[in-house]
């Protein structure tokens, strides 16, 4: 599922109309309106208020359960994780954003 639809979603589970959800995060109905519709992409900050006013992380703000979940082959390891050092574990998230805004730019790329 896309942002617009999870958007939506989200909004009416909580039973609130487009005017309420825009009061509460201080924008206008028409942009909240966008947003569902696809026509437009929220700020990092309207991101945040989105995420707190409908009580969920980021996360599941963005991205599907699946999209979440650590691969299979993966799951050891970052279970792992949780042992070792906070220096450790900040080295392993600076490799693996490294590797992902490498993985980025060669789509980016490819596309151009």
């Amino acid at each position: 599922m896309a942002f617009p639809e999870r958007l939506k979603l989200l909004r009416q589970e909580r039973k609130l109309d487009f005017d309420e959800l825009a009061k509460m995060i201080g924008l206008h109905s028409t942009q909240l309106r966008r947003y569902e519709k696809g026509d437009s992409q929220p700020t990092l900050e309207v991101l945040r208020k989105l995420a707190i006013v409908l009580n969920v992380s980021g996360d599941e703000l963005l991205f599907d359960a699946e999209e979440r979940k650590a691969p299979e082959d993966f799951v050891l390891q970052f279970q792992a994780l949780s042992n070792l050092a906070p220096e450790e574990r900040k080295t392993i998230r600076a490799m693996i954003d490294g590797l992902m805004i490498r993985q980025q730019a060669k789509k980016l790329i490819e596309q151009n």
